[in-house]
């Protein structure tokens, strides 16, 4: 590990643990998704600059920390990379949808670096979230099949491994326990789709 991803790693840990951030649904400290999101895009052809912006990619949206503080101990890369991978609905009012569009339309104008780090956060969170959580799996697959749309200039091994997840877990939700109508996908994504 280089140095500026080893230090990235410690300033994350330490800003997460700060505020004793856990996962959801498993109470892990929350650093195992951004370690998680970093090895994911150590799979793919990367630079040391990406994988510092995956260990940091949520301190500005959790914490304290701002754009600023990550370019003064990362440089202007780093924080440039940490700006597009950060959600800019987060004190925006409005509703969950307006809010999706915003951070989608930002996402959207992410390089294809910052989107590659993108679709490595995307597959950790997707992992296991129908078995966690069936019933708000079925608007987060919306919204992030549409996000996926936006992503494609990301590194195409991720993309696909995102978008097998995604119409995977769908399918299950059509299953027993969960069997959720067709209709109800078409109406809620004909939703996402007019508020664009």
């Amino acid at each position: 590990m280089s140095s500026l991803v080893d230090k990235a790693r410690r300033y994350a840990s330490k800003a997460h643990a700060s505020i004793d951030q856990r996962r959801k649904y498993t109470n892990d400290p929350y650093i195992v998704h951004p370690q998680a999101v970093a090895d994911i895009v150590s799979s793919v052809p990367h630079s040391e600059e990406m994988l510092a912006a995956a260990w940091l990619h949520d301190t500005v949206e959790d914490t304290s920390t701002t754009l600023d503080d990550i370019s003064n101990h990362f440089g202007p890369q780093v924080a440039e990379l940490v700006g597009m991978l950060t959600n800019v609905s987060v004190n925006c009012a409005g509703n969950r949808i307006e809010k999706k569009n915003l951070d989608r339309y930002h996402s959207a104008k992410a390089s294809a670096d910052a989107k590659t780090i993108k679709l490595a956060d995307l597959i950790d969170n997707l992992r296991s979230l129908v078995t966690h959580d069936p019933d708000f799996a079925k608007t987060y697959l919306i919204e992030k099949r549409l996000l996926l749309a936006v992503l494609k200039e990301g590194d195409p091994t991720l993309w696909r491994q995102a978008e097998h997840i995604i119409n995977d877990s769908l399918q299950r939700l059509h299953q027993p326990p969960h069997n959720v109508p067709s209709s109800w996908f078409q109406g809620t994504e004909q939703a996402y789709l007019a508020a664009k």
